[in-house]
């Protein structure tokens, strides 16, 4: 099975796929995403780190405690859940298409 195997080979594979990999990070961590919730009364950006860049609230929203925090969250969920696809899509890009996390 692994006769024809070149060590040297796959230590270059290997490496090569270090560097794309790390190189997806540093593209992931770049990037802003961008999230409204409630009808643009709440928009939330973050970065690839999941760092909070900006957040806007509607002024509406001030004294409405319980839905504030509704939104709030789910900007949050929305947020990271785009951070998280992306570094999957990219991680996609790397294995050629395959998909190294099982379903999608």
């Amino acid at each position: 099975m692994f006769e024809n195997l070149n060590m040297g080979d796959m230590g270059k594979m290997l490496e090569s796929f270090q560097e794309q990999a790390k190189k997806m990070q540093e593209d992931i961590q770049a990037k802003e995403f961008s999230v409204k919730t409630g009808g643009g009364m709440v928009n939330l950006s973050i970065n690839g780190k999941g760092e909070v860049l900006d957040l806007d609230i509607d002024d509406s929203l001030l004294s409405d405690k319980e839905s504030l925090q509704i939104l709030l969250i789910g900007a949050f969920n929305d947020a990271n859940k785009m951070v998280e696809d992306s570094k999957k899509h990219s991680a996609m890009g790397i294995f050629g298409g395959a998909n190294p996390f099982g379903q999608s």
